[in-house]
């Protein structure tokens, strides 16, 4: 019975694992949304499937360290990096959503990883003249 189990061990062992395939992408789109709280970076490739996602949590900041300029700074280029090195990116398509601090500093922040930015959009949402405002106050 000993020798049952050191046959089924080595079964399990000699098991050959399945190794990841490097995808290659030449071209991506980044997704920048810098709310007033956070800012939030998005690397995919143009069919729209996700890279990387990077936020200045996920680098290392908290609380209300995350809403600056720098947290966003070093967060995109945490994401550009980390997409030049795995996927081999190189030039990206930028869409910027919000109205945070961090917008012009992730766009630094991913140039400045060795990306190139072939396309730069602004994709922030404003009302044309939309909700009524609140009353005014008497006196």
């Amino acid at each position: 019975m000993a020798e049952s189990t050191k046959t089924s061990t080595k079964a399990k062992t000699e098991k050959k694992k399945s190794k990841k395939v490097r995808v290659k992408v030449a071209a991506g789109v980044a997704n920048i949304l810098a709310s007033f709280n956070n800012t939030i970076i998005t690397l995919s490739d143009e069919q729209g499937n996700v890279l990387v996602s990077f936020s200045p949590a996920k680098v290392g900041f908290k609380n209300s360290k995350k809403r600056t300029a720098f947290a966003a700074t070093k967060a995109a280029v945490a994401a550009g990096t980390s997409a030049v090195e795995k996927y081999s990116l190189k030039d990206i398509k930028v869409y910027v959503k919000g109205a945070g601090v961090g917008r012009n500093a992730a766009i630094k922040g991913l140039s400045s990883a060795g990306l190139n930015i072939t396309m730069l959009a602004d994709i922030t949402r404003t009302p044309h003249n939309g909700c009524r405002p609140p009353r005014k106050p008497r006196k």
